[in-house]
């Protein structure tokens, strides 16, 4: 979507409101900005009583003076003057009756929020920054709103067919019954047949398991989910079974990008790199033949021996590694080089990093959610190599793939 320009004021007009107030002081508490701010606000509020008057059915009402009103601002506090009808009956769109921030102010909050700054920083930076006075009560009110998106974002229908899905788990830790406990916040990302991605759940649970994501498997299925091309997942034990019980035409793939971290975490910060070079020879072998011969001759390497606990890791997920291998070149890059889930999941982690732990389950929930909206909002263009893919696709699925279009 494209963003709206904003209206071009004449220059004459410029000149006008500058020869009434110094330029230096205009962007001050109560300078030339907050007093355009207020005067506009006015002046929307008094055009909305003309509206509201005009539309009575009955004779008689009228305006009846004004109430002063302090509202929060990002600016610091504005008095208003809003208009009064004699019957009581006028209730402003701009600022409501029981408002006490003015437009915006919320969504500067919930912005903050997102960028993983706890609600008492918040405070703080709006004291600072603003000279605002606000509660901590306050801050927890406007973001416990996103509590209500989640729900709706959660239960919006889906596509019937994505071509690639990819499913992770993330540890964060949340205060429970007065201990800090670690749990999964599980997050699906689908792409879409003309490349885009869409986040398609977010959960928190305990634990991480196959009986959970098999929860989760039926809910994507009871929200118009058909049929999944490809799974990518992390080598979970019974992941691959519960995928299938539910979408049994889907090919199960373990992530090529969790098999290297995983296998990095066996080795000295100092070998990472050199360990790294030499275990592309087994992800970008041309064949699962040569991928096996490959593995084998890095069991055999010098890494191999110093390292011995890499080679098991792959061997155990073979299985779910070989599907790769049958995927043309423009697929595999998709699966190892632009894997989505990895790079959203480097943002969570930095966002929940800075977080320590969270108070609530509802706490992790929000905050991961907005971190998860604003990265989405980002994805405007599918990656390079679809256009390719796509293609591939088409020949390797046929009418599986084609249907995503319909």
């Amino acid at each position: 979507m494209a963003r709206r320009k904003p209206p071009v004021i004449p220059d004459a007009l410029l000149d006008q409101l500058l020869a009434v107030s110094d330029a230096k002081s205009a962007f001050d508490p109560n300078g030339l900005l907050d007093g355009l701010k207020k005067a506009l606000a006015e002046r929307a509020l008094n055009a909305e009583m003309d509206h509201h008057l005009a539309g009575e059915d009955e004779a008689g009402n009228g305006r009846n003076g004004y109430g002063r009103k302090t509202v929060l601002s990002d600016t610091g506090k504005l008095e208003l003057e809003i208009p009064r009808d004699r019957r009581a009956t006028f209730d402003p769109q701009l600022i409501a009756k029981y408002q006490r921030r003015f437009p915006g102010f919320d969504d500067k909050i919930v912005s903050m929020y997102a960028r993983g700054m706890s609600v008492r920083e918040i405070v703080g930076h709006l004291r600072e920054l603003y000279g605002v006075e606000v509660s901590p009560d306050l801050i927890s009110a406007v973001t416990d709103a996103v509590l209500d998106e989640i729900a709706t974002w959660q239960a919006r229908p889906l596509e019937p067919v994505y071509p690639l899905v990819f499913f992770d788990a993330l540890r964060v830790k949340v205060r429970d019954e007065g201990l800090v406990r670690n749990k999964a916040v599980h997050v699906a990302l689908g792409v879409r047949a003309d490349g885009t991605k869409e986040i398609l759940g977010l959960w928190l649970e305990q634990n991480e398991g196959a009986k959970f994501w098999l929860r989760v498997l039926n809910e994507l299925r009871n929200r118009g989910v058909e049929d999944i091309l490809i799974a990518v997942v992390d080598g979970l034990k019974g992941f691959p079974d519960a995928i299938q019980a539910v979408f049994p035409q889907a090919m199960v793939q373990t992530c090529i990008v969790h098999l290297l971290r995983n296998s990095l975490e066996f080795v000295s910060w100092k070998d990472r790199r050199a360990v790294a070079a030499a275990l592309k020879d087994i992800y970008r072998a041309i064949d699962a033949t040569a991928a096996e011969a490959a593995l084998e001759a890095f069991e055999d390497s010098a890494w191999g021996r110093k390292y011995p606990a890499i080679s098991p890791c792959w061997r155990r997920a073979w299985n779910e590694v070989v599907p790769f291998y049958a995927f043309p070149a423009e697929v595999r890059r998709i699966l190892y080089t632009t894997n989505a889930i990895e790079s959203l999941n480097a943002k969570l982690r930095r966002a929940v990093r800075a977080r320590g732990h969270f108070p609530t389950d509802d706490a992790a929930l929000k905050l991961i959610f907005l971190v998860l909206h604003r990265t989405e909002k980002q994805w405007t263009m599918p990656a390079r190599e679809w256009a390719m893919a796509k293609a591939q696709f088409a020949v390797l699925f046929g009418e599986r793939f084609t249907k995503a279009f319909a």
